[in-house]
Protein backbone atom coordinates (compact mmCIF):
# COMPACT_ATOMS: atom_id res chain seq x y z
CA UNK A 1 0.00 0.00 0.00
CA UNK A 2 1.57 3.15 -1.20
CA UNK A 3 -0.33 5.50 1.81
CA UNK A 4 0.89 5.60 5.01
CA UNK A 5 -0.25 6.73 8.36
CA UNK A 6 0.37 10.51 8.51
CA UNK A 7 -0.16 11.26 4.75
CA UNK A 8 -1.75 14.31 3.32
CA UNK A 9 -3.86 13.22 1.16
CA UNK A 10 -7.13 14.42 -1.40
CA UNK A 11 -10.19 12.39 -2.00
CA UNK A 12 -10.09 12.06 -5.61
CA UNK A 13 -14.08 11.15 -6.07
CA UNK A 14 -17.48 10.62 -3.67
CA UNK A 15 -19.45 13.03 -1.72
CA UNK A 16 -15.95 14.42 0.11
CA UNK A 17 -14.52 15.45 -3.44
CA UNK A 18 -11.98 17.77 -3.42
CA UNK A 19 -11.15 17.68 0.52
CA UNK A 20 -7.51 17.40 2.20
CA UNK A 21 -6.83 15.56 5.15
CA UNK A 22 -3.89 13.49 7.52
CA UNK A 23 -4.37 9.79 7.38
CA UNK A 24 -5.35 8.78 11.10
CA UNK A 25 -5.58 5.22 10.14
CA UNK A 26 -4.80 2.51 7.34
CA UNK A 27 -6.14 -0.75 6.90
CA UNK A 28 -4.29 -2.91 4.67
CA UNK A 29 -5.96 -5.81 4.29
CA UNK A 30 -9.41 -4.24 3.44
CA UNK A 31 -7.23 -1.98 1.19
CA UNK A 32 -8.99 1.55 3.19
CA UNK A 33 -8.40 4.28 5.04
CA UNK A 34 -9.52 7.30 7.57
CA UNK A 35 -8.97 10.30 6.71
CA UNK A 36 -9.49 13.20 9.37
CA UNK A 37 -12.37 15.09 8.56
CA UNK A 38 -13.38 13.29 5.63
CA UNK A 39 -16.42 10.72 5.13
CA UNK A 40 -18.07 11.62 8.79
CA UNK A 41 -21.02 10.13 10.02
CA UNK A 42 -23.43 10.27 12.81
CA UNK A 43 -23.06 7.38 15.61
CA UNK A 44 -25.44 7.07 18.47
CA UNK A 45 -24.05 6.35 21.77
CA UNK A 46 -25.40 4.54 24.50
CA UNK A 47 -24.02 6.19 28.21
CA UNK A 48 -22.02 3.04 29.53
CA UNK A 49 -21.72 4.65 33.44
CA UNK A 50 -23.08 6.38 35.70
CA UNK A 51 -23.35 10.17 35.12
CA UNK A 52 -21.82 9.42 31.83
CA UNK A 53 -24.03 10.91 29.02
CA UNK A 54 -25.11 9.29 25.63
CA UNK A 55 -25.70 11.16 22.36
CA UNK A 56 -24.74 11.43 18.86
CA UNK A 57 -21.26 11.98 17.97
CA UNK A 58 -19.65 12.41 14.17
CA UNK A 59 -16.95 9.61 13.66
CA UNK A 60 -15.21 9.46 10.44
CA UNK A 61 -15.50 6.61 8.35
CA UNK A 62 -13.12 4.51 6.07
CA UNK A 63 -13.25 5.09 2.61
CA UNK A 64 -10.97 3.11 -0.11
CA UNK A 65 -7.11 3.94 -0.59
CA UNK A 66 -8.04 4.05 -4.77
CA UNK A 67 -9.85 7.18 -3.61
CA UNK A 68 -7.53 9.18 -2.56
CA UNK A 69 -4.13 10.80 -4.02
CA UNK A 70 -1.08 11.85 -1.76
CA UNK A 71 -0.39 15.37 -1.68
CA UNK A 72 3.47 16.20 -1.93
CA UNK A 73 4.93 18.21 0.66
CA UNK A 74 7.37 20.13 -1.46
CA UNK A 75 5.51 21.49 -5.16
CA UNK A 76 2.04 20.76 -2.56
CA UNK A 77 0.59 19.47 -6.09
CA UNK A 78 -1.48 15.67 -5.50
CA UNK A 79 0.33 13.16 -7.09
CA UNK A 80 1.20 9.28 -7.42
CA UNK A 81 3.99 7.45 -5.70
CA UNK A 82 6.73 5.91 -6.90
CA UNK A 83 9.83 3.84 -5.40
CA UNK A 84 13.28 4.19 -5.60
CA UNK A 85 16.40 2.62 -4.04
CA UNK A 86 19.01 4.15 -2.20
CA UNK A 87 21.53 2.85 -0.09
CA UNK A 88 20.15 -0.41 -0.22
CA UNK A 89 16.26 1.07 0.92
CA UNK A 90 13.15 1.41 -1.03
CA UNK A 91 12.07 5.23 -0.39
CA UNK A 92 8.72 6.64 -1.82
CA UNK A 93 9.05 9.91 -4.19
CA UNK A 94 6.73 11.82 -5.80
CA UNK A 95 6.31 11.24 -9.53
CA UNK A 96 5.72 15.17 -10.32
CA UNK A 97 8.85 16.49 -8.70
CA UNK A 98 10.91 13.56 -7.72
CA UNK A 99 11.45 14.36 -4.26
CA UNK A 100 11.50 11.63 -1.65
CA UNK A 101 8.69 11.69 1.08
CA UNK A 102 9.31 10.74 4.54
Amino acid sequence: MRIKKGDNVQVLSGNDKGKTGEVLEVNPKADKIIVKGVNIRKKHVKARKQGEEGGIIAVECAIPSSKVNVVCPKCGKVTKIGYNVEKDQKVRVCKKCGTTIK
